[in-house]
């Protein structure tokens, strides 16, 4: 198992509102072109979900916002995604579950799990997930976290998955003091 070494942290600052969501339409936001990469932000948090959102965006990815797990689904069932951002502690569908159905339904799709929640590490490394990085986030390693699962073989995406060895990337939140 190879570790990533990871820099300092950074946390985005900008806020928007998105568009309202429901459960018949499946919005993607963009400014860039149509080939660009669609990314899933699953966080209960607005002001996480909507850092994120601005930050993707700017950086010329689409972006599809889903306030909870049970969201999350239903978005991912009406679009293609090509890698999702999820949180864990969300009412409705917890992160845990809904990494289980999506990489169940969806195994091609790289997630990052992003948490609050510490000790999640041996979790998500037998559940064979892309990458853990814990809140606060650092911004630099996130898309280059992204960056690196987005260019992974489909091989390898399916190997951690099925628990054999692969590239791990895992990043925890700095301490103070």
């Amino acid at each position: 198992m190879k570790l990533t070494p990871l820099p300092k942290t950074f946390q985005p600052t900008a806020h928007s509102t998105p568009p309202a969501l429901s459960r018949d339409s499946a919005p993607i936001h963009s400014h860039r072109s149509a080939g660009a990469k669609r990314i899933l932000v699953v966080d209960d948090d607005p002001n996480v979900r909507d850092s994120l959102t601005d930050l993707l965006i700017a950086e010329g990815y689409r972006v599809a916002p889903a306030m909870n797990g049970q969201q999350a689904l239903e978005l991912a069932d009406q679009s293609q995604i090509d890698l999702v951002l999820l949180d864990l502690n969300m009412p409705v569908k917890n992160g845990w579950d809904t990494f289980e159905r999506l990489s169940a339904e969806h195994p091609l799709v790289p997630i990052i799990i992003i948490t609050a929640r510490s000790n999640q590490l041996f979790t998500a490394l037998s559940a064979g997930v892309g990458a853990l990085l814990e809140k606060p986030m650092d911004i630099p390693t996130l898309l280059q976290t992204m960056s690196d699962l987005l260019a992974e073989p489909a091989r390898r995406r399916l190997a951690r998955l099925a628990g054999r060895e692969s590239q791990f990337h895992y990043r925890a939140a700095p301490h103070d003091g």
